[in-house]
């Protein structure tokens, strides 16, 4: 998702995306851990995301 596509989403659904993205991290830590992964750049992206939507609903939770 863009940062655009962010600064639409609800704080509900900003909340949503982030336990998603998180049970997503947790799934592919795991994975891991037991047989490398494809694509271990994913972890990091997943990392990346759960951060970006934490700071747009810390950013939607000031203005309100």
């Amino acid at each position: 998702m863009k940062k655009e596509d962010l600064k639409g989403l609800s704080a509900d659904e900003l909340r949503n995306e982030i336990v998603a993205e998180q049970d997503r991290l947790l799934k592919l830590k795991f994975a891991h851990a037991v047989s490398p992964v494809e694509n271990p750049m994913r972890i990091r992206e997943s990392r990346k995301r759960i951060a970006r939507l934490n700071t747009e609903l810390t950013v939607k939770s000031r203005q309100a």
